[in-house]
C-alpha cells in the first residue's frame, strides 16, 4: 500500500525526470502563440519552427524524457479534448445530403492519398497521414493520426513534413479559395460549403469564410466541424492498420495487445457525446478547448525539437507533389459537386 511519503517521492522523481523537457516545451509553446497572434500565422507552424531551432535540447539527457512525454502523452490528451469542438446537433444542422457528401469527400481524399503514396513508392501509412491531414483538419489531424500509427524511424520526420506542408497549403488556400468561390459564382451557402470542405486548418476556414460574409462563415465552420468529427473513424482505421502491421511484422507478441481504439480516440468520442447533451457549462467547454490547443502546440514544439532539419531537407519532390495533389483533388471534388448541384 502506498504511503504519502512514497507518493511524494514518486512525484519528485517524475518531476525531476520529465520537468525540464515539459518546461521547455511549454515555454516554446507560449512563444509560438505570441508570435502567431502578432503575425497572424498558423501557431502550429511557429511551434514547429521554434522547436526545430532548439533541436539540440533533444540530445540533452535532462530534457529528452520530458520531450518524449510531451510529444506522445500530452499530444494524446490534446487530441481527446478536440471532442469539445463538436456536437451532434451541429452535424445534423447541415442536412443529410451535405453531411453525406462531406463524409464521402473525406474518405475519397484519404483513399486518393493512399493510392498516390503507393504509386510514389511510399508506405500506406504515409498516404493515410498526409491524406488525413488534408481531408480532416490539417496539423491537428496529422498529430492525431501519427499518434495511432506504428513506431518507425521516419515517423517523426514524416509528421513534421506533413505539418509544414499542410500549414503552408492551408494558408495559401485561405487566400485563394474565396477568390475561386467568387469566380465560380457561388452564393453564400455554396461558398461556405466549398471553403469549409476544402481548407485544411480550422483557423484558416474561419478566416476565409467570414471574409466573404457572415452566412458563408457560419456554413464554412459547420462543414469544417463535420470534417473534424471524421477524426474518430480515421483514427480507428489507423489503429486497425497498425494492429495488422504489427501482427505481420511479428511485433504483436512483444507486449500487451493494443486496444482497437486508442484511449484518446475513446476520450474524443466521449467528449463529443457529453458536449452534445448541453450539460457542460460554457466555461468548462472553453477551458477544455484552450487546454487542447495548448497541449497540441506544446507537443508540436516537442516534436520539432526531436526532429533533425537534414531529415526534412532530403524528402525530395514526391511528398510535396503528393500533398499538392491531395489538396487539388479535394477542391475539385467540392467544386464539381457544387456546380452540379449535388450538395
Amino acid at each position: 500500500m502506498s504511503t504519502p511519503a512514497t507518493l511524494t517521492g514518486a512525484l519528485r522523481h517524475s518531476a525531476a525526470r520529465f520537468g525540464p523537457g515539459v518546461l521547455v516545451s511549454a515555454v516554446t509553446a507560449i512563444a509560438a502563440t505570441a508570435l502567431a497572434s502578432h503575425y497572424g500565422a498558423p501557431v502550429m507552424l511557429f511551434a514547429l519552427l521554434l522547436g526545430m531551432a532548439l533541436n539540440f535540447l533533444s540530445q540533452d539527457e535532462r530534457c529528452a524524457p520530458g520531450l518524449d512525454f510531451v510529444a506522445k502523452q500530452v499530444l494524446r490528451l490534446g487530441v481527446a479534448l478536440l471532442g469539445l469542438r463538436i456536437t451532434y446537433a451541429q452535424v445534423a444542422a447541415l442536412g443529410w445530403q451535405t453531411a453525406g457528401f462531406v463524409v464521402l469527400a473525406v474518405g475519397l481524399t484519404i483513399g486518393c492519398g493512399i493510392v498516390l503514396a503507393r504509386l510514389f513508392g511510399f508506405r500506406v501509412f504515409f498516404g493515410l497521414l498526409t491524406g488525413g491531414a488534408v481531408a480532416i483538419c490539417g496539423a491537428s489531424a496529422a498529430l492525431a493520426l501519427a499518434a495511432a500509427m506504428p513506431r518507425h524511424p521516419l515517423k517523426e520526420p514524416a509528421t513534421v513534413f506533413t505539418v509544414i506542408g499542410v500549414s503552408a497549403l492551408s494558408t495559401l488556400c485561405m487566400v485563394l479559395y474565396p477568390l475561386v468561390a467568387r469566380a465560380l459564382g457561388f452564393d453564400a451557402h455554396a461558398a461556405g460549403v466549398f471553403i469549409g470542405g476544402t481548407i485544411h486548418d480550422v483557423a484558416q476556414v474561419v478566416g476565409a469564410g467570414y471574409s466573404l460574409s457572415q452566412e458563408a462563415g457560419d456554413m464554412a465552420t459547420l462543414v469544417k466541424l463535420l470534417r473534424v468529427a471524421m477524426l474518430l473513424p480515421v483514427i480507428a482505421l489507423a489503429a486497425w492498420l497498425t494492429r495488422r502491421h504489427e501482427a505481420a511484422e511479428g511485433e504483436a507478441g512483444n507486449g500487451p495487445r493494443p486496444p482497437l481504439l486508442p484511449w484518446f480516440a475513446v476520450g474524443f468520442f466521449a467528449l463529443v457525446a457529453v458536449h452534445s447533451t448541453g450539460w457542460l457549462p460554457g466555461e468548462v467547454i472553453q477551458g477544455g478547448r484552450t487546454v487542447s490547443q495548448a497541449c497540441l502546440v506544446a507537443s508540436m514544439a516537442a516534436i520539432g525539437m526531436k526532429t533533425h532539419l537534414k531529415e526534412i531537407a532530403t524528402v525530395g519532390w514526391k511528398p510535396v507533389a503528393l500533398m499538392v495533389a491531395e489538396t487539388a483533388f479535394l477542391a475539385l471534388l467540392f467544386g464539381v459537386a457544387l456546380r452540379a448541384g449535388w450538395v
